[in-house]
């Protein structure tokens, strides 16, 4: 008689490892509250320098108060996904924690050229990325990093040094592109340096292109809205990248827009040119800036082709 073989299937392969530790949701919620007053405890002095810094300039750095408010609705639509599977945390978390509070340390206590605000935000970042890892794992948080990146990019001001590299340039785009269409209005207007000097029946007025008139503060809020916007609405990952570029020249052409306006109202009273009124005009000037984002918006999304899911199946 021949006999027959039978093999049983491996099941030692489909076993969960024994050194993964799941763990519930209330748990990772409590201890994630644990966590934030603990790190609010450590950072307090980053955070305060930046709150102030904010508030201090609401019309340039405004903006920060929403970011994580904007990067926590970004990880609120994608609950579900990260909800499916139990969250199993990883230790490396903990680690990547440790070495974000101890070179925030070295920040503070080591050279003056380390204490920079924006050094120390990578501190602040390197931790909280730990705690993402802590809290939630590698799996969950595939759906986590883009939206812990917006925040760490956007959330934080950039000083006056590393503004000043490019506000420069920003500052002579806005300034000849004002020289170039008050001219073409008719209303004549001289371009020396970085200053406008506009002539109303003889008489001259200048309006200084600071670096507050440069635009830079404008366009680091509107990258922020089109990485936002790009997130959200668009699916195609060169939509998303035409979007955030396009941000560049629109953000360009209504700060030159908005320099102009300054120097028209200039003409009737050289009060309107500094103070409060100066920064309400640039407040005024980011409507027609987000419309036309919304624009651009749109012009991409009808390039957005659904593909019928009859297509190819044989009759």
């Amino acid at each position: 008689m021949k006999k027959t073989m039978t093999s049983t299937p491996n099941t030692k392969m489909f076993e969960r490892p024994q050194n993964v530790v799941e763990v519930s949701i209330q748990t990772t919620s409590i201890t994630a509250g644990v966590l934030v007053v603990l790190l609010i405890g450590v950072f307090w002095e980053w955070i305060l320098h930046q709150v102030e810094w904010a508030i201090r300039e609401p019309s340039d750095w405004g903006h920060t108060f929403i970011i994580p408010l904007v990067s926590g609705y970004f990880v609120w639509t994608k609950r579900e996904l990260i909800l499916a599977k139990p969250l199993h945390p990883s230790w490396w978390g903990l680690a990547i924690m440790i070495l974000g509070i101890a070179w925030y340390m070295i920040c503070n206590l080591g050279p003056a050229a380390l204490a920079h605000h924006n050094i120390r935000a990578s501190g602040f970042g390197i931790t909280l990325i730990g705690m993402g890892l802590l809290l939630l794992g590698w799996a969950a948080m595939k759906y986590v990093w883009f939206p812990l990146f917006y925040m760490l990019a956007f959330f934080q001001t950039v000083s006056e040094r590393l503004m000043h590299i490019v506000t420069y340039r920003m500052q002579d785009i806005s300034a000849k592109g004002a020289y170039v269409f008050l001219n073409l209005i008719g209303i004549e207007t001289d371009l020396s340096g970085n200053v406008l000097t506009i002539f109303k029946d003889g008489n001259p007025m200048q309006l200084n292109v600071a670096e507050a008139c440069s635009g830079m503060r404008m366009l680091v809020a509107f990258l922020a809205l089109g990485v936002a916007m790009a997130y959200l609405s668009l699916p195609k990952l060169w939509q998303q990248i035409m979007l955030v570029a396009l941000g560049i020249p629109i953000s360009i052409f209504v700060n030159v827009l908005r320099v102009a306006s300054l120097g028209i109202l200039g003409m009737f009273d050289q009060n309107f040119m500094s103070g409060e009124f100066h920064h309400m005009i640039g407040l005024v000037w980011l409507l027609p800036a987000f419309f036309s984002y919304l624009a651009v918006l749109w012009i991409l999304s009808m390039f957005l082709v659904e593909e019928d899911p009859m297509k190819g199946k044989i009759a």
